[in-house]
């Protein structure tokens, strides 16, 4: 099974966000159960809009 990559926030930016404010985690893959499938992202589109839920704050969603 392949070895799948996150970024996770680690710590909460004051200001713009930076590199130290993320951490890469690789963990194993999970096994598929019967009818799921794996799914391999090539690409990831972020938005301006992102950086406003990286604050400890209440939000509309």
């Amino acid at each position: 099974m392949p070895r799948n990559q996150q970024i996770h926030l680690d710590n909460r930016p004051q200001g713009e966000a930076v590199a130290s404010n993320f951490k890469l985690v690789t963990t194993d893959t999970p096994a598929l159960a019967d009818g799921q499938v794996l799914v391999r992202n090539h690409y990831l589109s972020l938005d301006p809009y992102m950086r406003g839920r990286m604050n400890d704050a209440k939000s509309y969603a």
